[in-house]
């Protein structure tokens, strides 16, 4: 069974950092491109970040380039976004998303084919 489990989110104050995680069993990583979405409440899910599945290509929303970077270590099946100088905009449930086109490398949500169920990312004093 194809799984996506993300982990990392949290309570944090503004400039703080967090790490979030998605692991993924029940199929190879390494096939995959993964984004990282998010969803505040009554606003509609944005991209965030992107990485295709050899991990040469990444892609960042306007909002969170040069605070957010995303990685993957497909030996571990898991990816990584890094979250900088966070900011009480950045609260939201975060998610990743798997696609089985590898060589993708896009924020559009319907490009994804499986999404993990999410993590509460809370930014404030």
């Amino acid at each position: 069974q194809l799984q996506l489990v993300e982990s990392g989110g949290g309570l944090v104050q503004p400039g703080g950092s967090l790490r979030l995680s998605c692991a993924a069993s029940g199929f190879t990583l390494d096939d995959y491109a993964i984004g990282w979405f998010r969803q505040a409440p009554g606003k509609e899910r944005e991209g965030v970040s992107s990485i295709t599945s050899s991990g040469i290509s990444t892609n960042y929303a306007d909002s969170v380039k040069g605070r957010f970077t995303i990685s993957r270590d497909n030996a571990k099946k898991t990816v990584y976004l890094q979250m900088n100088s966070l900011k009480p905009e950045d609260t939201a449930v975060y998610y990743c998303a798997a696609a089985s086109r590898g060589w993708i490398n896009t924020l559009i949500p319907e490009a994804y084919d499986y999404w993990g169920q999410g993590t509460q990312v809370t930014v404030s004093a």
